[in-house]
């Protein structure tokens, strides 16, 4: 876990340090040192680092650790619920419907700074509150598989629309296919501000249920045998990976495969107690993401490639590993 800490600290440095301008590590340091307990800032600091290093790449930074964080945790949290290691918030629809509500609002017209992720989380939610509502009329019980199915079928209707309105809408495609792969370019404190908070509660909620989550991994009757209330649980965790993954989309857009590497990375390492796998993977998730976010930006400069272009290069081959090291276990 201290290793993990001291990642995420390095990766946060790496991020604010490393770009098309190269500050030294000195200066950030100093800057940061200036901002935050006020104290004096070197005459040999370029003046125009302040500024880059507080306006520009520190919101950036912090908001990439805050959504692979969050991503990282949620993506735990459905794996163990749903009993399935492919499991992934974005399979619930999150991700397609709030995908759809941003591109409606993107050919409309309305798109702004507040309209955008607002619209965008509310047709995220409300994807995930008709595939639960879904899922409990076709089966009372709402089996994982039922959940798992449900929510994929969502998925891809809602993917269709929203590919449909950016064909029906040449003007727009553009704009929407960014969206679809997810950005952190751009962002400002008030993302910060927001997602900090709803992921410091998502990980608290989710360390209150962690022992439920332990004894759900053993399977869905094991787990009503041992006294565990098997819909209320799966209702409220799963409200709060919409919830948590549903923030995260409405500002950054689409971003795949944290969710799914994160957890497995994790847990060769801390064992499948969710007590300590759930802080270390949004220790993993955070950095991992500041860092795939370093790359999109140094890369190819001054060409910005999209994060979700990045986490697919790295996460596909990942989900081929997991399915077919399953399969050879079987």
């Amino acid at each position: 876990m201290a290793l993990l800490a001291a990642l995420a600290v390095l990766s946060i440095v790496l991020g604010v340090a490393v770009g098309s301008v190269h500050i030294p590590l000195g200066d950030v340091a100093a800057i940061l040192g200036n901002r935050v307990f006020g104290t004096a800032l070197p005459e040999s600091v370029n003046r125009v680092y302040p500024a880059m290093v507080t306006d520009m790449r520190l919101p950036r930074v912090l908001l990439a650790f805050l959504t692979g964080a969050a991503l990282a945790a949620s993506g735990t949290v459905m794996q163990s619920v749903l009993q399935n290691p492919l499991a992934s918030p974005f399979g619930l629809g999150v991700s397609s419907g709030a995908g759809l509500g941003a591109a409606l609002v993107i050919v409309t017209g309305l798109a702004g700074a507040v309209t955008l992720p607002a619209v965008s989380l509310v047709f995220g939610l409300g994807t995930v509150a008709l595939v639960l509502w879904a899922a409990g009329r076709i089966d009372r019980g709402m089996s994982n598989i039922t959940v798992v199915l449900v929510g994929m079928v969502a998925s891809l209707f809602f993917n269709a629309v929203m590919n449909l309105l950016a064909a029906l809408s040449p003007a727009y495609a553009q704009r929407i296919g960014l969206w679809q792969l997810g950005s952190f370019s751009m962002r400002e404190w008030s993302a910060v501000w927001v997602l900090g908070p709803v992921t410091a509660l998502g990980l608290v909620l989710f360390c209150r249920y962690a022992g439920e989550m332990d004894v759900m991994t053993f399977g869905e009757e094991q787990a009503q045998a041992m006294g565990v209330d098997l819909r209320r649980c799966k209702m409220l965790l799963i409200g709060a990976v919409s919830v948590l993954t549903g923030v995260s989309v409405a500002f950054v857009g689409i971003i795949g495969f944290v969710d799914l590497i994160a957890p497995h990375v994790v847990r060769r390492f801390f064992g499948a107690s969710h007590r300590r796998v759930l802080p270390a993977s949004a220790l993993f998730g955070g950095s991992f993401m500041v860092l795939c976010d370093l790359a999109a930006r140094t890369v190819a400069p001054p060409r910005e490639i999209p994060i979700g272009s990045i986490t697919a290069l790295l996460g596909a081959p990942f989900f081929l590993y997991i399915y077919f090291a399953g399969r050879r276990r079987q």
